[in-house]
């Protein structure tokens, strides 16, 4: 199993180097001062900028499917063909070879969705539980789907989102497991929170583990101020007492009364009503871990339900009887605490939703 992480990340590195490579000179052409005057270095520099661009998001999508299978060797192949191709400028064959990777990945993702089996030992309910935690199989646009999921009133339950950073940050920004972040908050739950650029991502390369929405801490410190103010993404914000979904965060102001503010996308249920539907973000479109905050009256929710895409996720919630619900981040990053983990624990976080006793 050493020798398997080592070669792995092995690979991992070497294809991020000659990723780093392309991406370099790339820059360099960019730079140079003839590329005003000669056309054909200006349309072999957007050739370059248009595969490296689709090469990145897919290397990123070989990351996120490398995580779920244990022989990864074909697809390495051909993303290190593509690479090569790229770097001789024969743009046809890369591109060409990128779009067949992307395939097979999207076969193999469909694969690994149609092969995942629900334990037998799970109980079948659509009614949430009013209290603690449940794993469940919940019947929503005629399938069946797992889910855990915890349960709190907030009469009893303080809601707060924790941070491993204590202020704004652009890059190389400090992140904790979900366990830290619930040990050190006194919390008896926890969830993943909002996106962040994870560190193996080559789009993510000098913003690394950093975030860009309003949050604002246990610490009444609100992240990323200043570039929300006209946000629509959708915030949930955690009162003494009460939780009140947006779906815009420039709705909010800056009040510093309340115990966490979190900005996320998408809004998956608001009103009693679903309110995001695919086709949307590809990465959206595929089956995987999807996280999720939500309340029924005064009752808070946290969990995730599994092989499912946003879209399915959103119709769980509601067959749940969700008045309003909004995604977290998932894949990776999937880890739910209560106890211990009931999920993950996934890479380190930026940020958690944490859930205390008053």
């Amino acid at each position: 199993m050493k020798n398997e992480v080592t070669s792995l990340t092995q690979e991992k590195d070497k294809n991020l180097t000659e990723l780093e490579k392309i991406g370099k000179e790339l820059d360099e052409m960019k730079n140079q001062d003839q590329v005003k005057k000669n056309n054909e270095l200006q349309t072999q520099i957007q050739n370059i900028e248009k595969t490296y661009d689709k090469a990145v998001d897919i290397y990123e999508d070989l990351l996120d499917l490398k995580a779920k299978i244990k022989d990864s060797k074909t697809f390495d192949n051909l993303f290190a063909k593509a690479l090569a191709d790229l770097s001789k400028r024969d743009f046809g064959a890369a591109d060409a070879g990128l779009n067949d990777l992307a395939n097979k990945i999207k076969e193999e993702e469909t694969k690994i969705a149609a092969s995942f089996t629900i334990p037998a030992n799970v109980p079948e309910s659509n009614t949430a539980p009013g209290a603690g935690y449940s794993r469940q199989q919940v019947q929503a646009d005629s399938a069946t789907f797992l889910v855990n999921i915890i349960a709190a009133d907030l009469a009893s339950t303080r809601v707060i989102v924790d941070t491993a950073s204590d202020s704004d940050c652009t890059n190389n920004c400090p992140t904790l497991p979900l366990a830290t972040y619930v040990s050190r908050s006194g919390g008896f739950a926890g969830i993943h929170g909002a996106y962040a650029c994870p560190a193996e991502y080559p789009s993510c390369a000098g913003k690394t583990n950093s975030f860009d929405l309003l949050i604002m801490n246990k610490n009444k410190y609100y992240f990323n101020s200043g570039n929300n103010v006209y946000s629509t993404n959708p915030a949930v914000i955690f009162g003494n007492g009460w939780i009140r979904f947006v779906a815009h965060a420039s709705e909010w102001g800056r009040d510093t009364s309340v115990d966490g503010v979190l900005t996320n996308f998408p809004l998956l249920v608001f009103n009693n009503n679903i309110t995001y539907s695919e086709p949307g973000d590809s990465k959206m479109s595929i089956r995987s871990s999807r996280g999720f905050v939500a309340n029924k009256g005064n009752t808070v929710y946290v969990g995730v339900v599994s092989n499912a895409t946003v879209s399915e996720s959103a119709k769980v919630l509601k067959a749940l009887g969700m008045e309003n619900a909004m995604n977290l981040d998932g894949g990776g990053s999937t880890a739910l605490w209560y106890g211990g983990y009931k999920a993950g624990p996934g890479r380190n976080l930026t940020n958690a939703i944490i859930l205390t006793k008053k």
